[in-house]
Protein backbone atom coordinates (compact mmCIF):
# COMPACT_ATOMS: atom_id res chain seq x y z
CA UNK A 1 0.00 0.00 0.00
CA UNK A 2 1.53 3.30 -0.94
CA UNK A 3 2.49 5.91 1.80
CA UNK A 4 -0.05 8.74 1.68
CA UNK A 5 1.49 10.91 4.50
CA UNK A 6 2.71 14.34 3.51
CA UNK A 7 6.28 15.16 4.15
CA UNK A 8 7.12 18.57 5.71
CA UNK A 9 8.42 21.03 3.28
CA UNK A 10 11.85 22.41 3.91
CA UNK A 11 11.93 26.08 5.04
CA UNK A 12 15.66 26.47 5.06
CA UNK A 13 15.92 27.03 8.86
CA UNK A 14 18.06 24.98 11.22
CA UNK A 15 18.13 24.81 15.08
CA UNK A 16 21.28 24.28 17.05
CA UNK A 17 21.02 23.20 20.71
CA UNK A 18 23.60 24.82 23.02
CA UNK A 19 23.98 24.52 26.81
CA UNK A 20 22.58 27.43 28.92
CA UNK A 21 24.90 30.26 29.77
CA UNK A 22 25.88 30.13 33.45
CA UNK A 23 25.85 33.40 35.46
CA UNK A 24 29.19 35.06 35.97
CA UNK A 25 30.93 33.97 39.07
CA UNK A 26 31.74 36.61 41.67
CA UNK A 27 34.77 37.00 43.81
CA UNK A 28 35.53 33.95 45.87
CA UNK A 29 34.55 34.23 49.52
CA UNK A 30 37.50 34.89 51.75
CA UNK A 31 38.36 32.23 54.24
CA UNK A 32 37.17 32.66 57.80
CA UNK A 33 39.68 34.61 59.80
CA UNK A 34 40.67 33.65 63.31
CA UNK A 35 39.22 35.61 66.24
CA UNK A 36 41.46 38.55 67.12
CA UNK A 37 39.43 40.17 69.88
CA UNK A 38 36.47 42.55 70.10
CA UNK A 39 35.67 44.73 67.09
CA UNK A 40 37.08 48.22 66.80
CA UNK A 41 35.12 51.27 65.71
CA UNK A 42 36.27 54.50 64.09
CA UNK A 43 33.95 56.44 66.44
CA UNK A 44 32.22 55.70 69.76
CA UNK A 45 29.15 53.55 68.99
CA UNK A 46 25.72 54.92 69.80
CA UNK A 47 24.30 51.58 70.81
CA UNK A 48 24.73 49.67 74.04
CA UNK A 49 23.69 49.96 77.64
CA UNK A 50 22.68 53.37 79.05
CA UNK A 51 25.44 55.33 80.71
CA UNK A 52 24.04 55.17 84.25
CA UNK A 53 25.29 53.67 87.47
CA UNK A 54 23.80 50.60 89.03
CA UNK A 55 20.78 51.42 91.16
CA UNK A 56 19.62 49.20 93.98
CA UNK A 57 16.82 48.16 94.19
CA UNK A 58 15.82 47.99 90.55
CA UNK A 59 13.15 46.41 88.41
CA UNK A 60 13.37 43.95 85.54
CA UNK A 61 11.03 44.38 82.54
CA UNK A 62 8.51 41.58 82.27
CA UNK A 63 8.47 40.75 85.97
CA UNK A 64 6.16 41.76 88.78
CA UNK A 65 7.78 44.75 90.46
CA UNK A 66 6.95 45.47 94.06
CA UNK A 67 5.92 48.96 95.08
CA UNK A 68 8.62 51.18 96.47
CA UNK A 69 8.79 51.41 100.21
CA UNK A 70 7.92 54.71 101.93
CA UNK A 71 11.59 55.49 102.48
CA UNK A 72 12.21 55.28 98.76
CA UNK A 73 9.17 57.44 97.99
CA UNK A 74 10.21 60.18 100.39
CA UNK A 75 13.72 60.06 98.94
CA UNK A 76 12.38 60.65 95.42
CA UNK A 77 10.04 63.44 96.51
CA UNK A 78 12.79 64.96 98.61
CA UNK A 79 15.02 65.21 95.56
CA UNK A 80 12.32 67.08 93.66
CA UNK A 81 11.75 69.32 96.66
CA UNK A 82 15.43 70.22 96.70
CA UNK A 83 15.18 71.31 93.06
CA UNK A 84 12.20 73.53 93.88
CA UNK A 85 14.04 75.04 96.82
CA UNK A 86 17.06 75.85 94.67
CA UNK A 87 14.79 77.52 92.10
CA UNK A 88 13.11 79.48 94.91
CA UNK A 89 16.46 80.65 96.25
CA UNK A 90 17.56 81.72 92.78
CA UNK A 91 14.38 83.71 92.18
CA UNK A 92 14.68 85.28 95.63
CA UNK A 93 18.21 86.41 94.80
CA UNK A 94 17.01 87.92 91.51
CA UNK A 95 14.10 89.64 93.25
CA UNK A 96 16.46 91.06 95.87
CA UNK A 97 18.72 92.49 93.21
CA UNK A 98 15.75 93.95 91.34
CA UNK A 99 14.45 95.70 94.47
CA UNK A 100 17.89 97.07 95.28
CA UNK A 101 18.17 98.40 91.73
CA UNK A 102 14.77 100.10 92.09
CA UNK A 103 15.85 101.66 95.39
CA UNK A 104 19.03 103.00 93.78
CA UNK A 105 16.96 104.54 90.99
CA UNK A 106 14.68 106.17 93.55
CA UNK A 107 17.68 107.72 95.29
CA UNK A 108 19.11 108.97 91.99
CA UNK A 109 15.76 110.45 90.96
CA UNK A 110 15.98 112.98 93.80
CA UNK A 111 18.78 114.89 92.03
CA UNK A 112 18.37 114.12 88.33
CA UNK A 113 15.93 112.74 85.81
CA UNK A 114 16.10 109.06 84.95
CA UNK A 115 16.12 107.33 81.62
CA UNK A 116 12.67 105.98 80.77
CA UNK A 117 14.01 102.71 79.35
CA UNK A 118 15.98 102.08 82.53
CA UNK A 119 12.92 102.67 84.69
CA UNK A 120 10.78 100.38 82.54
CA UNK A 121 13.42 97.66 82.66
CA UNK A 122 13.61 97.92 86.44
CA UNK A 123 9.83 97.73 86.82
CA UNK A 124 9.60 94.73 84.47
CA UNK A 125 12.33 92.89 86.36
CA UNK A 126 10.73 93.60 89.74
CA UNK A 127 7.25 92.50 88.66
CA UNK A 128 8.36 89.35 86.83
CA UNK A 129 10.71 88.25 89.62
CA UNK A 130 8.09 88.88 92.30
CA UNK A 131 5.34 86.98 90.47
CA UNK A 132 7.58 84.01 89.70
CA UNK A 133 8.89 83.95 93.26
CA UNK A 134 5.36 83.92 94.67
CA UNK A 135 4.21 81.08 92.38
CA UNK A 136 7.28 78.92 92.98
CA UNK A 137 7.14 79.58 96.73
CA UNK A 138 3.53 78.36 96.90
CA UNK A 139 4.41 75.21 94.95
CA UNK A 140 7.45 74.64 97.18
CA UNK A 141 5.41 74.94 100.37
CA UNK A 142 2.87 72.44 99.01
CA UNK A 143 5.68 70.05 98.04
CA UNK A 144 7.19 70.46 101.51
CA UNK A 145 3.88 69.46 103.07
CA UNK A 146 3.69 66.34 100.88
CA UNK A 147 7.29 65.48 101.71
CA UNK A 148 6.60 65.75 105.43
CA UNK A 149 3.69 63.34 105.01
CA UNK A 150 5.96 60.93 103.13
CA UNK A 151 8.56 61.12 105.88
CA UNK A 152 5.91 60.42 108.51
CA UNK A 153 4.70 57.41 106.51
CA UNK A 154 8.26 56.12 106.23
CA UNK A 155 8.80 56.48 109.97
CA UNK A 156 5.49 54.73 110.69
CA UNK A 157 6.50 51.90 108.33
CA UNK A 158 9.87 51.44 109.99
CA UNK A 159 8.69 51.78 113.59
CA UNK A 160 5.22 50.29 113.30
CA UNK A 161 3.68 53.27 115.09
CA UNK A 162 1.26 56.09 114.34
CA UNK A 163 2.68 59.61 113.92
CA UNK A 164 2.14 61.92 116.91
CA UNK A 165 0.40 64.62 114.82
CA UNK A 166 -2.38 64.22 112.30
CA UNK A 167 -2.18 65.50 108.74
CA UNK A 168 -4.61 68.38 109.30
CA UNK A 169 -2.59 69.65 112.26
CA UNK A 170 0.51 69.71 110.12
CA UNK A 171 -1.41 71.58 107.42
CA UNK A 172 -2.58 74.12 109.99
CA UNK A 173 0.94 74.47 111.33
CA UNK A 174 2.28 75.27 107.87
CA UNK A 175 -0.47 77.21 106.10
CA UNK A 176 -2.41 79.20 108.73
CA UNK A 177 -0.80 82.65 109.14
CA UNK A 178 0.34 83.37 112.66
CA UNK A 179 -0.18 79.79 113.79
CA UNK A 180 2.59 78.56 111.52
CA UNK A 181 5.08 80.84 113.30
CA UNK A 182 4.56 78.81 116.48
CA UNK A 183 3.87 75.28 115.22
CA UNK A 184 6.31 75.01 112.32
CA UNK A 185 9.29 74.66 114.64
CA UNK A 186 7.84 71.84 116.79
CA UNK A 187 6.68 69.97 113.67
CA UNK A 188 10.16 70.01 112.17
CA UNK A 189 11.73 69.18 115.54
CA UNK A 190 9.50 66.11 115.92
CA UNK A 191 10.33 65.07 112.38
CA UNK A 192 14.05 65.24 113.08
CA UNK A 193 13.58 63.49 116.42
CA UNK A 194 11.73 60.52 114.95
CA UNK A 195 13.99 60.29 111.90
CA UNK A 196 17.00 60.06 114.22
CA UNK A 197 15.59 56.88 115.75
CA UNK A 198 14.59 58.20 119.16
CA UNK A 199 11.46 57.10 120.97
CA UNK A 200 8.23 58.95 120.32
CA UNK A 201 7.65 59.35 124.06
CA UNK A 202 10.99 61.11 124.61
CA UNK A 203 11.19 64.87 124.47
CA UNK A 204 12.63 66.16 121.19
CA UNK A 205 15.89 68.07 121.35
CA UNK A 206 16.14 70.15 118.19
CA UNK A 207 19.51 70.65 116.59
CA UNK A 208 21.04 74.02 115.80
CA UNK A 209 19.93 73.65 112.21
CA UNK A 210 16.30 73.31 113.28
CA UNK A 211 16.57 76.37 115.55
CA UNK A 212 18.16 78.38 112.75
CA UNK A 213 15.45 77.30 110.30
CA UNK A 214 12.71 78.17 112.79
CA UNK A 215 14.18 81.63 113.37
CA UNK A 216 14.43 82.25 109.62
CA UNK A 217 10.84 81.03 109.16
CA UNK A 218 9.49 83.40 111.82
CA UNK A 219 11.61 86.31 110.57
CA UNK A 220 10.39 85.77 107.02
CA UNK A 221 6.76 85.73 108.16
CA UNK A 222 7.20 88.89 110.22
CA UNK A 223 8.92 90.70 107.36
CA UNK A 224 6.18 89.73 104.91
CA UNK A 225 3.52 91.06 107.28
CA UNK A 226 5.36 94.32 107.97
CA UNK A 227 6.03 94.89 104.27
CA UNK A 228 2.39 94.38 103.32
CA UNK A 229 1.24 96.78 106.04
CA UNK A 230 3.90 99.36 105.15
CA UNK A 231 2.79 99.41 101.51
CA UNK A 232 -0.61 100.75 102.60
CA UNK A 233 0.97 104.01 103.76
CA UNK A 234 1.03 107.10 101.56
CA UNK A 235 3.95 109.33 100.72
CA UNK A 236 7.14 109.16 98.71
CA UNK A 237 9.28 108.20 101.69
CA UNK A 238 6.88 105.39 102.62
CA UNK A 239 7.13 104.01 99.09
CA UNK A 240 10.92 104.13 99.21
CA UNK A 241 10.89 102.38 102.58
CA UNK A 242 8.56 99.70 101.22
CA UNK A 243 11.01 99.02 98.40
CA UNK A 244 13.81 98.58 100.92
CA UNK A 245 11.63 96.35 103.11
CA UNK A 246 10.74 94.22 100.10
CA UNK A 247 14.42 93.74 99.31
CA UNK A 248 15.07 92.64 102.91
CA UNK A 249 12.09 90.27 102.74
CA UNK A 250 13.38 88.69 99.54
CA UNK A 251 16.78 88.30 101.15
CA UNK A 252 15.14 86.57 104.13
CA UNK A 253 13.34 84.26 101.70
CA UNK A 254 16.69 83.41 100.13
CA UNK A 255 18.12 82.55 103.55
CA UNK A 256 15.05 80.48 104.43
CA UNK A 257 15.26 78.50 101.19
CA UNK A 258 18.96 77.78 101.77
CA UNK A 259 18.33 76.58 105.32
CA UNK A 260 15.42 74.45 104.11
CA UNK A 261 17.73 72.74 101.62
CA UNK A 262 20.11 71.86 104.43
CA UNK A 263 17.26 70.70 106.66
CA UNK A 264 15.70 68.46 104.02
CA UNK A 265 19.04 66.86 103.23
CA UNK A 266 19.66 66.37 106.95
CA UNK A 267 16.35 64.58 107.54
CA UNK A 268 16.77 62.47 104.40
CA UNK A 269 20.21 61.35 105.53
CA UNK A 270 18.85 60.43 108.96
CA UNK A 271 15.97 58.41 107.57
CA UNK A 272 17.74 56.65 104.71
CA UNK A 273 21.51 56.92 105.03
CA UNK A 274 23.41 55.82 101.94
CA UNK A 275 26.93 55.16 103.10
CA UNK A 276 29.67 54.84 100.53
CA UNK A 277 30.69 51.39 101.76
CA UNK A 278 27.16 50.10 101.11
CA UNK A 279 27.37 51.06 97.47
CA UNK A 280 30.69 49.32 96.84
CA UNK A 281 30.97 45.70 95.91
CA UNK A 282 27.41 45.37 94.59
CA UNK A 283 26.80 43.17 91.59
CA UNK A 284 23.94 41.28 89.98
CA UNK A 285 24.01 37.75 91.34
CA UNK A 286 20.95 36.42 89.50
CA UNK A 287 17.77 37.50 87.75
CA UNK A 288 14.77 35.32 88.54
CA UNK A 289 11.37 35.02 86.86
CA UNK A 290 12.46 37.20 83.95
CA UNK A 291 11.85 36.38 80.27
CA UNK A 292 14.84 35.27 78.28
CA UNK A 293 16.27 38.16 76.29
CA UNK A 294 16.18 38.06 72.52
CA UNK A 295 19.70 37.42 71.31
CA UNK A 296 21.15 39.11 68.29
CA UNK A 297 22.13 36.96 65.29
CA UNK A 298 25.74 35.97 65.22
CA UNK A 299 27.81 37.94 62.78
CA UNK A 300 31.04 37.12 61.04
CA UNK A 301 34.22 38.19 62.86
CA UNK A 302 35.37 40.54 60.09
CA UNK A 303 32.06 42.38 59.77
CA UNK A 304 32.01 46.02 60.81
CA UNK A 305 29.08 48.03 62.12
Amino acid sequence: MPDTRQRPTSTGRGWVAVPPVSPPRGRPEPPERPYTGPPSYPAPPRWGFPSVTWRWPTSVPGTVTEHDDPVRRQWVLGGRLLVLLIITATLAAIATGAEVWRYVLLVRSRDSALNSSMVLSSDALVVSASVLLFIVAVVTIAASYLWILRVRAAIAEQRGMDPPRSAWRIAAGLFVPGVNWVLAGPIVAELEHLASGYSATARPRPSRLVFAWWAAWVANGVLVTVTLLWRTRDGVQAQADSVLLTAITDLAALLLAALTVLLVRHVMSLLAPMAAEKLRGSWVAAVRDAPRPELRPRRTPWARR
